[in-house]
């Protein structure tokens, strides 16, 4: 197990401390984390089945290189990368991407959107 990985609960948790996050269970059994109604920035499978997140573009190849990442399964179009439990990577490395999905969706709602939902 990775040194300080975050658990699936911990991952919840920190999503919706975000600014202005929701959750909602979608696909039978898939938690999705959002914004401004209906924009993704991550999606937690209840079943184990893992972790997707938005990345920037051109850090994608990147991460989806690494081992035990790849791309999202019908998100990779759109710079999403996928891992299953344990994540391959620490909780800060984990937080600091989650944060940087989450406004990589914030910066993408019209302008009178996006005051307090910016970090």
């Amino acid at each position: 197990m990775f040194k300080g990985t975050m658990s699936e609960a911990q991952v919840a948790d920190f999503c919706l401390s975000l600014p202005g996050a929701r959750e909602d269970y979608k696909w039978g059994g898939v938690r999705v984390f959002s914004i401004a109604g209906n924009k993704m920035f991550a999606v937690l499978d209840l079943a184990g089945a893992g972790l997707s997140f938005k990345v920037d573009r051109d850090l994608f190849l990147g991460y989806a290189d690494r081992p035990g990442v790849r791309p999202a399964p019908y998100l990779a179009r759109a710079h999403w990368i996928s891992m299953t439990p344990p994540y391959p990577m620490g909780r800060e490395e984990l937080c600091d991407l989650l944060q940087r999905s989450h406004q990589l969706v914030v910066r993408r709602l019209p302008k009178r959107l996006q005051p307090g939902l910016l970090i």
